[in-house]
């Protein structure tokens, strides 16, 4: 068994397509359907299905996947770590964040940071809360920014490095734009522009309406602070997002205002994977972010 054909068959499993997958390996397709091939030979078991133009995996393929990337994970690892050995400051930090945190606070803390260790190299991974524990868990990244911070997780640890206040956004020209602070229950009647199904702030924002004594109307679902942030500045509705993600310019924005009751906000945080060391590059840019917001 070569390290090549894991390497052809975790990307295949993910794509669900060879052609897909030939082409971010940037090989022939001929040779990814050949290397797939001579592993189910040696394996002596079918790994995948056709499922219209799509591959599926067999309850085996699903099995032998989960081994694949663990072994792939830890050479990852390993590789990495002989690196920083070499010269930490030439390392690499594989970092999670939610998409609400792209637009402001990563690139202000990894600026920061790279001022002291410029050679330092980052590989970045966005989703949403439950791919960035399973990413996490599974050893794609090594450090996460997460939010709400994981009240009980046995696979994580880590530490509430900020809580956020979240702000009524309102059209311009609304009747309460220019009001101070405002309670959440005068929103009652209004269409809500919300994340999606799956987003953190999704949750926050319902439970609070439905501390404010109402269930949101919502007229439409983003999947982007840009993308609500631009609809309520259209007048297509109200919504709540965290100060981070109102730190924009341009022609086009909406209201922004503090709400007195209920408060709403959301935690921050920084996790990693429980009883498991950090990489060394890992652990010194865990170290500048601890000291980064205690000075706040």
């Amino acid at each position: 068994m070569e390290l090549r054909q894991l390497y052809y068959f975790v990307k295949v499993a993910r794509k669900e397509h060879v052609t897909q997958a030939a082409e971010e390996l940037h090989v022939a397709q001929s040779a990814v359907s050949r290397q797939i091939h001579q592993l189910e030979e040696e394996l002596g078991v079918k790994l995948f299905v056709q499922k219209g133009r799509n591959l599926q995996l067999t309850p085996a393929g699903a099995l032998f996947l989960k081994r694949a990337e663990v072994i792939l994970s830890d050479l990852e690892r390993a590789v990495i770590e002989v690196h920083e050995f070499l010269d930490p400051e030439k390392g690499e930090i594989r970092l999670g964040f939610p998409h609400s945190l792209g637009n402001t606070l990563i690139p202000q803390v990894v600026a920061a940071f790279r001022k002291l260790h410029p050679n330092v190299k980052f590989r970045f991974k966005q989703g949403m809360y439950p791919s960035l524990i399973r990413d996490l868990v599974k050893g794609e990244i090594d450090l996460a920014f997460i939010s709400p911070y994981p009240k009980e997780n046995e696979q994580v640890c880590g530490e509430v490095l900020l809580t956020e206040e979240l702000y009524a956004i309102l059209p311009p020209g609304h009747s309460l734009s220019d009001e101070e602070e405002i309670e959440l229950a005068q929103l009652k009647d209004e269409t809500f522009v919300i994340f999606g199904e799956g987003y953190s702030l999704r949750p926050i924002v319902w439970e609070a309406c439905l501390e404010a004594g109402f269930e949101p109307k919502i007229g439409f679902e983003g999947e982007e602070t840009d993308t609500i942030r631009g609809l309520v500045a259209a007048g297509m509705g109200v919504s709540l997002l965290p100060e981070l993600a109102l730190h924009q310019s341009g022609l086009l924005q909406p209201a922004k205002v503090r709400i007195s009751k209920p408060a709403v906000t959301r935690t921050i945080g920084l996790v990693h994977r429980s009883n498991e060391k950090l990489p060394l590059v890992a652990k010194l840019f865990h170290g500048f972010l601890l000291r980064y917001f205690k000075r706040d």
